[in-house]
């Protein structure tokens, strides 16, 4: 069976964006990354074909009903995006198997091999694939890498995920409150192979919380974005997750513990605007200026917790030190080229346009510090959400100035604007230029529509009448520009991305719900895998 048999194209997506330009959509040249401009996100009624930008083109690597050449029947972690534990249909059922969405990528070359890695957000456990990215037989295609933890027993299920070069293990995230949420970790070989029987150990000392995005820097540091909605208020939510550096003891064993820091953030007078004060008045004004662009605010970092051994409530630790909340961030990622100085991270907002709180449609931030390790820094919004531009999540730098942002708006959102999620270019100021520099422009960098998501047939029955237990409007999640490379020169960050110039770069994002499909985009021209 050859590669054309298991990898759907994308041509009819392609055609359609083709339409749509002729429609009214333009050319955008964002250095590196050329983008025509898909000009609307796809509407919420019925069976809705993905629009890409005509200046690239994608194929999936892999999709929900594909089996895993090492299953655990027992446990029903059978498919790459199903559990059959219960023995229902795979999907378009009342009673059909749950979804396990497949959610963040991360593409690594082991042992002369391409591999993307997942964890897995839903369903009766948390488990890691691995997709071959050189196999064609969908038969060897996916490989079950960990579905037990150190003591046998199912661990939660999984958000974030990337590579650790120094301990050579996959930092793996729950998004679950203490004491169920944190970070796990299992090892892989030279090959790419689980090591230990793939069981994922739980790194107490990095703490329990709502984290989701999870990053490395140069230093060995490992920063965490908490995602955790507040109390409702004011047609929204009350600021409630933090974003965290956690300083190892040792770098190349997480084990031996560190310090777990939170960042706290400045008000122009030097005192720190804590949750006590944003919880008590979400609408402080101060939750605005930090939504303006042009703004700037000091920031330090807030030991929240020192040691090894058994995990603790970040959260509530995070709280008592008078660090800063925000409005459920959620991703990050460090700008390539900047040594590390520079950090991006999303905040989804509240996903609602019921809301009249300041910050309410959340958006793109950059921490901009001396070193990786330094102290102290400044915050500014890099990008500024609305109600059309929303629910920020996923993001990857596709060159050292064009982020690549996705949204997750929600299905009660989709409803409110009639629009399905998207994924966006934003072009940042060129970094020699500096924050000064796009602070005079006064005008945040746009956002350019490089795709507008459908919603499959599966995703349509599943938001009409499907089960509770699984979500319905598909979710764009997972982008992920990477050259594979496992060394730390290899860390995100470390180099400046060539995706249209460069075979070894590639990128991937996951249409998560539905049939929970993997696509690798070509840019551009750029060689297609």
């Amino acid at each position: 069976m050859n590669s054309r048999t298991i990898v759907k194209t994308a041509l009819a997506s392609t055609l359609a964006a083709v339409a749509a330009f002729s429609l009214g959509g333009g050319a955008e040249a964002h250095a590196g990354l050329p983008v025509v401009n898909v000009p609307n996100a796809n509407p919420k009624f019925g069976i809705q074909g993905t629009v890409l930008t005509p200046s690239a083109t994608e194929t999936s690597v892999a999709w929900g009903n594909l089996p895993l050449t090492n299953p655990d029947t027992a446990n029903g972690v059978t498919h790459y995006g199903y559990n059959t534990l219960d023995g229902a249909p795979l999907t378009q059922a009342t009673n059909e198997a749950h979804k396990t969405e497949p959610d963040k990528n991360v593409y690594l070359v082991l042992g002369g091999k391409h591999y993307l890695y997942q964890g897995h957000e839903l369903g009766p456990r948390g488990y890691v694939t691995r997709v071959n990215l050189d196999e064609t037989d969908p038969r060897r295609h996916v490989t079950l890498i960990s579905d037990i933890d150190t003591a046998g027993n199912a661990y939660p299920t999984i958000d974030g995920i990337t590579w650790d070069p120094f301990t050579q293990q996959l930092l793996l995230t729950a998004e679950s409150s203490s004491p169920k949420g944190g970070v796990f970790a299992v090892g892989l070989d030279a090959n790419g192979d689980p090591v230990d029987g793939g069981k994922a150990t739980r790194l107490g000392a990095l703490g329990s919380g709502g984290y989701e995005g999870i990053q490395n820097d140069a230093d060995g540091n490992v920063w965490i974005v908490e995602d955790i909605g507040g109390a409702g208020a004011g047609g929204g939510k009350v600021p409630n997750s933090f974003v965290y550096r956690f300083v190892p003891t040792d770098k190349s064993d997480l084990t031996k513990g560190g310090s777990l820091q939170a960042l706290q953030i400045e008000r122009e007078d030097g005192s720190p605007a804590t949750t006590a004060q944003l919880q008590s008045n979400p609408s402080d004004p101060f939750i605005g200026r930090l939504h303006s662009y042009g703004t700037s605010f000091a920031t330090r970092w807030v030991t929240i917790h020192t040691g090894a051994g058994s995990s603790f409530d970040a959260t509530a630790a995070a709280k008592a030190a008078s660090a800063t909340p925000l409005k459920r961030p959620e991703n990050g990622v460090f700008r390539p080229g900047a040594g590390f100085k520079e950090f991006y991270f999303t905040e989804t907002g509240d996903t609602t346009a019921m809301s009249t709180l300041p910050g309410a449609y959340g958006g793109v931030f950059r921490i901009s510090q001396a070193s990786a390790s330094a102290d102290t820094g400044r915050i500014a919004i890099a990008a500024v959400g609305d109600k059309e531009h929303t629910g920020f999540d996923n993001i990857s730098f596709a060159t050292a100035d064009d982020l690549l942002v996705v949204e997750d708006a929600g299905d009660g959102l989709h409803t409110q604007r009639n629009a399905l999620d998207s994924g966006y270019v934003f072009h940042l100021a060129d970094r020699a230029q500096g924050e000064a520099y796009a602070a005079e422009r006064g005008r945040a960098p746009q956002p350019v529509r490089f795709l507008a998501e459908g919603r499959d047939a599966s995703a349509t029955f599943d938001s009409m009448s499907g089960p509770s237990y699984n979500d319905g409007d598909n979710e764009i999640t997972g982008i992920h520009v990477s050259d594979g490379d496992a060394s730390v020169g290899g860390l995100l960050g470390a180099k400046v991305p060539q995706p249209t110039t460069s075979p070894a770069w590639r990128t991937f994002w996951t249409q998560q719900h539905g049939d929970n499909t993997t696509w690798e985009i070509s840019w551009n021209g750029a060689h297609q895998h």
